[in-house]
């Protein structure tokens, strides 16, 4: 076996999250309540608040990339929170740009959108971080046997 082995990289999902640390299930609930929260501003921002067109926009259909991100969420995949987040930055850079550009109340719902992108990348991060270091803790350590 070589330096790396893949499968100590990436083990079952399903068997970690019977015997998940106590850091990656805290990771998941911030994960998951921060695409929650997201969806619902996403939503209410693009269709009632403060939307680009009077009676709503289309521009809600943003928040379909999170609502499709919300099970490999729940089931601790970790291919979706290495995606997310990269993809959460989509949401941050909109954040800025409405919120320089746009009147109020946009502007405000765009500051609570960029704390909230922010929340979930670094929750992706300690997701990610918790996983590598259960995997490390979890491996037995190598035996420097050279005969």
């Amino acid at each position: 076996m070589g330096r790396y082995h893949a499968t100590a990289m990436n083990p079952n999902p399903e068997k970690l999250s019977t015997v998940a640390p106590a850091g990656v299930l805290f990771a998941r609930t911030l994960a998951v309540a921060s695409v929650l929260a997201l969806i619902a501003l996403g939503l209410a921002w693009e269709l009632w608040l403060a939307p680009l067109r009077p009676g709503g926009s289309w521009w809600a259909i943003k928040v379909l990339p999170l609502a499709l991100a919300l099970s490999g969420l729940l089931r601790l995949r970790m291919y979706t929170y290495r995606w997310l987040s990269l993809a959460v930055w989509l949401y941050f850079t909109e954040a800025c740009v409405r919120g320089w550009s746009d009147p109020w109340p946009s502007n405000v719902l765009a500051l609570a959108q960029g704390g909230l992108s922010l929340l979930l990348f670094v929750a992706c991060g300690l997701h990610v971080r918790s996983r590598f270091k259960a995997i490390r803790e979890a491996q037995p350590t190598p035996q420097e046997n050279h005969s």
